[in-house]
């Protein structure tokens, strides 16, 4: 007790203490400066007005999930095509790993910043890109379209958003991912390919039929991972949007409509009650995950 003590301390002081705070102020009305005021059950109904009128939360929880949708099934896809082409054995293999793992640790503001130059709808390097294979230039950090359907952006119309912005970002650091994919696919017996290879089987049947199944409980991983990590991303939304969600609140992600709630609008009660929202739609949707896992998710010993 005597050594396990100053972690029990910190995790009542930083973790227990503040959930039960936050679940309590969640039916007050609390502004940080004035003792919290019981209002029952107000914040909640505040938070069910809005998501039917779509303003603020409603917007936030929609931002936040076309967000997750996109992002995370792109980061598993890129992640295990670059760990697959990093496992061929090529010269210089190690240096294409490093140079495929660095951009996931440098640091969030950096990175911000850099694409914010790179997705500039004047002289941003992607959109002179774009325009080299007949794109218009999109306006992303600047414009509340979504490229979702159909991208009627091809005669100039819509076109990539704010909310796309922040999905190109989140793809820069899918190095996290592709050194987790990477050392699963380094685990997988040769054995099983030369068989398989013997069989007739070409590269194709070969990576659906062996390499997808075996990285199955790693994507497991990855889905969960990525799924909260989405609902928390921050940093780059208010370096990207200013701290304000622009424009027009098409970058106003939970996570950033939380804080500008408690620290900017000094309504505590509102900010907690959309936390416990907000964990519960994460509860739920692990959960789901969990439950469709058993059918797609298998493991080398024949479990699931």
């Amino acid at each position: 007790m005597l050594f396990a003590g100053p972690w029990l301390i910190g995790f009542v002081a930083l973790v227990v203490y503040p959930l039960l705070a936050s679940l309590i102020w969640s039916f007050c009305r609390y502004d940080l400066l004035s003792p919290p005021k019981f209002v029952g059950l107000a914040n909640y109904q505040r938070l069910v007005d809005e998501l039917s009128r779509g303003e603020a939360f409603g917007q936030a929880l929609w931002n936040t999930g076309y967000f997750a949708v996109v992002s995370v099934p792109l980061s598993i896809v890129l992640g295990i095509a670059l760990a697959v082409m990093l496992s061929w054995k090529v010269r210089g293999q190690a240096v294409f790993r490093t140079i495929f793992f660095l951009p996931s640790v440098m640091p969030v503001v950096a990175t911000s910043v850099l694409w914010m130059w790179l997705l500039d709808p004047q002289d941003g390097l992607i959109n002179e890109l774009l325009g080299l294979i007949g794109i218009p230039h999109q306006a992303w950090f600047n414009s509340i379209s979504e490229a979702a359907w159909p991208p009627a952006w091809w005669h100039g119309q819509g076109g990539m958003g704010s909310k796309d912005g922040l999905v190109l970002m989140s793809l820069w650091g899918v190095g996290n991912f592709m050194i987790i994919y990477l050392a699963a696919i380094g685990d997988i017996p040769a054995e099983l390919y030369e068989a398989a290879e013997l069989d007739g089987a070409g590269a194709g049947r070969r990576f659906w039929h062996i390499t997808r199944p075996l990285l199955s409980p790693v994507i497991f991983f990855n889905l969960i991972m990525g799924l909260i990590q989405a609902v928390q991303a921050f940093t780059q939304v208010y370096i990207v949007s200013e701290g304000s969600g622009a424009p027009a609140g098409a970058s106003l992600l939970l996570s950033l409509h939380l804080f500008l709630s408690a620290f900017k609008d000094l309504d505590m009660g509102y900010a907690s009650a959309m936390a416990w929202v907000l964990f519960l739609v994460v509860l739920i949707a692990t959960w789901a995950l969990f439950g469709s896992s058993r059918s797609w998710v298998h493991y080398r010993s024949g479990g699931r």
